[in-house]
C-alpha cells in the first residue's frame, strides 16, 4: 500500500503550530523510548497498578505483516507517534522496520496498514545468526538528549460512552465557553554547534515536519515523512553494507548507531553521521558492542558505549573518547542506561558474572560504584536494562536474566521458583552519600525474558519463549523449532507481583521484537511476523 505524498507546504502549514508541542510528549521515540535507553513510559491515562488489578486489559488487534524472517529477526520494536495532527486529522501512528528493508506506517487506533515503504533491495542468502543482514536496527523519531518530561497520560479513546451538549428534547442550545489559549511552547534545543544549524533540506529536525529516521542493510539513512512515508531527497551514506546496525537514535542533528559482531568485515564500533554536512565520524570499540540497544546518551548528549570489558564515554558528534573502565574478569553483557538519581547522572550495565555495575558519569575511569551479588547464573541481559522513578521518589533498575535463580543475591521478594530465567529489580539507595543497589524483588519464571517496559508504576515483562543456546551448531530454523509461544506480564513495580497475563494471545516466540509502550497500549511483535496490542477496548 502506498500514499500519494502531500505538498510540503500543506504539511509546514499544519505542522508549524504543533511540532514543537509534539516534543517531549512521551512518544516511546527510539529503541528503549528514550535516548537514555530506560524503556520507561512516565504517565498514562489508563494503565496503573489499580487498574491492572481488574479485568479489561486484553488483546486489541493484532496485524500480520508480509515479511520473511532472516535467521530469527522480523519486525523491529515501533516507535510511535501517539498524537499527530496531519492532513488527515488526529492520527497515532506506529512505525517499524522489517528484516527485508521496508518501514510500515500503522494507524494504531484501527490497526491499519497507513503506508509502508520498501527502502532496499533484500539481501541475496540467508545471513548468519550473528550477521542477518537486513535491517537489524529499529527506526527512531528525532529525540533529544535531556531526560524526558512528565508523561502527558493522555489515553487511547474515550474511557466512558460519547455525550453530547446539544439533542435532548426541551434542553435548548448549548452556551460555548471559549477556553484561554495554552501557554506557547518551548523553543526548539538548540543544536550542538552554530555549523550543524545551517543544515540543507530535508532536515530530519525542522520544526514544521515530522520525520521517521530508517537504515537499511546497505548502510544507508533514510528520512520518511510520518504522514505517508514519502522520501523527498535520497538516502544518506552511513554504514559499510552488510554491517550489523544496532540502536539507530538521532538528537542534535547527528545521527548515531553502533555496529557489532564484525559483520560484513566491518569492525565494531559507534558511527556518527552529521545531517547537516553528511560526514561520518567513527570510533572502533575494543570488543564487541554489548546489548541491542547500542549507546545510552547523558542528558549533555555524551553516549556510553559497553564494549568487552570496557565502559567508554563518547564526544557528542566526534565521538573522541572522554572517560573509560576496565572492569577485571568479565565483560559487559548489555547496553547502559542512564538515569539521575539525587541529582548526579549514574549508569548500569549488566557483565558476564551474573552482576550489575553502577557508575557515576562524573567518575566513569575510577571505576563502579557498586556492584551487586551475582543474580544470574546464566550471566547475561539480553538487549537492555531498564529504570524508572515511582512515585515516592525510589529510584528502580530492572534487568532480564536467564537461568535458574542464584542463593544469596539478596532479593526481599521472589514470586515464584525460577528455573529458566526472571526480571530482576533493584533499588538505588544512598549509602553514606554513595548511590548503591539494594536487591528488591525478582518476577516469576520467565522463559528468556526481554528487558521490560515499564508504564506508570506497571512493569511489563516478556517470557520471550525464544530458545537459546550457545551451540552455534544449532540452526536458526531449529531453534524456532524449540522455542515456545511468548507471554507477556504485568507485574506491580514495587513487588514484582503478576497482575495480568496474556495467555495464549501471542502465538509465536519474540527475538528481535521487544516492547514499545505508549497511549496507554503495549506492543509485541513476534517471530513469525505479527504486530501485537493491548489495551484496554475503546468504548463506543
Amino acid at each position: 500500500m502506498r500514499r500519494l505524498a502531500a505538498a510540503p507546504a500543506a504539511l509546514a502549514l499544519l505542522g508549524a503550530s504543533i511540532a514543537n508541542a509534539q516534543r517531549g510528549t512521551g512518544d516511546w521515540m527510539t529503541i528503549a523510548n528514550d535516548a537514555q535507553r530506560s524503556s520507561w513510559v512516565r504517565g498514562d491515562a489508563k494503565i496503573s497498578p489499580e487498574s491492572m488489578r481488574k479485568p479489561g486489559f486484553e488483546l486489541v488487534w493484532k496485524l500480520k505483516l508480509e515479511n520473511g524472517a532472516r535467521q530469527l529477526n522480523t519486525l523491529t520494536p515501533p516507535a510511535l507517534l501517539d498524537f499527530y495532527i496531519g492532513y488527515r486529522g488526529f492520527r497515532a501512528l506506529g512505525f517499524l522496520g522489517t528484516s527485508s528493508n521496508r518501514v510500515v506506517g500503522i494507524d494504531l487506533d484501527l490497526a491499519r496498514i497507513e503506508w509502508e515503504k520498501s527502502l532496499a533491495t533484500i539481501p541475496a542468502g540467508g545471513g548468519t545468526l550473528p550477521c542477518p543482514g537486513g535491517m537489524t536496527s529499529a527506526v527512531t523519531r528525532p529525540t533529544t538528549s535531556a531526560y524526558p518530561g512528565p508523561g502527558l497520560a493522555r489515553g487511547a479513546g474515550r474511557g466512558t460512552a460519547a455525550k453530547s451538549g446539544v439533542g435532548l428534547p426541551n434542553e435548548g442550545a448549548v452556551t460555548l465557553r471559549v477556553a484561554p489559549p495554552p501557554p506557547p511552547p518551548p523553543p526548539p534545543r538548540a543544536p550542538a554547534s552554530t555549523a550543524s544549524a545551517a543544515a540543507a533540506a530535508p532536515n530530519p529536525f525542522s520544526p514544521r515536519i515530522q520525520w521517521i529516521l530508517a537504515l537499511t542493510g546497505d548502510g544507508r539513512l533514510h528520512s520518511l515523512y510520518v504522514s505517508n512515508g514519502e522520501e523527498p531527497a535520497p538516502p544518506v551514506e552511513f554504514l559499510p553494507a552488510n554491517a550489523s546496525a544496532q540502536g539507530l537514535i538521532a538528537y542534535d542533528n547527528v545521527a548515531y548507531a553502533a555496529t557489532a559482531n564484525g559483520c560484513g568485515g566491518v569492525e565494531d564500533g559507534v558511527w556518527a553521521l552529521d545531517l547537516a554536512a553528511k560526514t561520518v565520524n567513527r570510533w572502533k570499540s575494543p570488543g564487541n558492542i554489548a546489548g541491542t540497544a547500542g549507546p545510552a546518551v547523558g542528558p549533555d548528549g555524551t553516549l556510553y558505549a559497553a564494549a568487552g570489558s570496557e565502559i567508554t564515554a563518547l564526544a557528542v558528534r566526534t565521538l573522541e573518547p572522554r572517560a573509560r573502565y576496565k572492569i577485571d574478569g568479565a565483560a559487559f553483557t548489555s547496553s547502559p542506561v542512564v538515569f539521575e538519581f539525587k541529582g548526579k547522572d549514574l549508569i548500569a550495565v549488566a557483565s558476564s558474572d551474573g552482576r550489575l555495575n553502577l557508575f557515576d558519569t562524573a567518575a566513569l575511569s575510577k571505576g563502579a560504584i557498586d556492584r551487586s551479588a551475582v543474580f544470574s547464573n546464566a550471566g547475561y541481559a539480553h538487549g537492555s536494562l531498564a529504570s524508572w522513578q515511582d512515585e515516592s521518589g525510589d529510584r528502580w533498575v530492572l534487568a532480564p536474566a536467564g537461568g535458574a535463580s542464584v542463593a544469596g543475591a539478596g532479593f526481599s521478594a521472589s514470586n515464584g521458583e525460577i528455573k529458566n530465567g526472571t526480571v530482576a529489580a533493584w533499588k538505588v539507595v544512598d549509602k553514606n552519600g554513595v548511590p548503591s543497589l539494594r536487591p528488591g524483588w525478582t518476577s516469576r519464571d520467565l522463559v528468556s525474558p526481554l528487558a521490560p517496559a515499564v508504564v506508570n508504576g506497571v512493569v511489563f515483562a516478556l517470557s520471550s519463549g525464544e530458545f537459546r543456546t550457545g551451540d552455534a551448531k544449532i540452526s536458526a530454523v531449529q531453534r524456532a523449532q524449540r522455542s515456545s509461544n511468548a507471554v507477556l506480564y504485568a507485574l506491580d513495580g514495587a513487588t514484582g507481583k503478576e497482575l495480568w497475563n496474556s495467555g495464549k494471545a501471542i502465538t509465536s516466540f519474540v527475538h528481535s521484537g521487544g516492547l514499545s509502550a505508549g497511549g496507554s497500549r503495549v506492543y509485541v511483535a513476534t517471530y513469525e511476523g505479527t504486530q501485537y496490542a493491548f489495551s484496554f477496548p475503546i468504548e463506543h
